[in-house]
């Protein structure tokens, strides 16, 4: 069964074991959390949204996706210019259960607005004080990234580094891999500076074979 859910203004696509990163959540690793604006389950088109469904995901880590450079320089005025780089804070997390009815009634803190705040008191006002932070975070195990996606260090030229790369970008299976088109190699290449090393080292293919187990 897959979800889409809504969440920091954009649109995902998930189903249970998928592993994404969102616009930055405030928890920590290890907490799970729930998404309540659900566009869609399954067959079920929402209006907007499914009353009674939820996404709930495990929080994996806080993160920074990829460094963007802004150049800015004033017009007429040679002497004056900057150049600003900037990380976009996210949390990696992976959908753990997906609730066609019932999400109401979990008592699991749903991840909204950016701040945790009970079910009980969604929606948000602007009163509404955040809730209080858990205990001081604590590093997860590096398992706890693996933990349920295939290892896909078994591909061809695969290293931890890239493996992780590959998780946080939402890659967690072979599956996934064997179903690439062009467009997916094109994007990957691009996100892992690869340059058609995914073409020459045959992924797609070494992946078709793996995922059979």
């Amino acid at each position: 069964m897959f979800a889409v859910l809504k969440t920091g203004g954009k649109q995902y696509k998930v189903a249970s074991g998928d592993v994404l990163r969102v616009e930055k959540l405030a928890a920590d690793a290890g907490e799970t959390i729930q998404f309540n604006e659900i566009l869609m389950v399954g067959s079920t088109v929402g209006a907007p949204f499914v009353e009674g469904a939820g996404v709930q995901a495990e929080v994996i880590d806080q993160i920074k996706g990829e460094k963007t450079i802004n150049f800015v320089r004033r017009r007429r005025k040679h002497s004056s210019k900057r150049t600003k780089g900037h990380r976009q804070k996210l949390t990696l997390l992976r959908i753990t259960e997906i609730l066609e009815s019932g999400a109401d009634k979990t008592g699991v803190k749903a991840a909204v607005g950016g701040t945790l705040k009970s079910v009980a008191d969604a929606p948000a006002t602007a009163a509404a004080k955040p809730v209080k932070k858990a205990a001081k975070k604590t590093e997860a195990p590096a398992a706890a990234a693996t933990a349920g996606a295939d290892d896909l260090k078994k591909l061809s030229g695969v290293g931890p580094a890239l493996e992780k790369k590959l998780l946080a970008g939402g890659v967690t299976s072979f599956a996934q891999i064997a179903a690439w088109n062009a467009d997916d190699i094109a994007k990957f290449d691009e996100v892992l500076s690869f340059k058609g090393r995914i073409e020459r080292e045959g992924w797609v293919e070494q992946a078709k074979e793996l995922a059979k187990g």
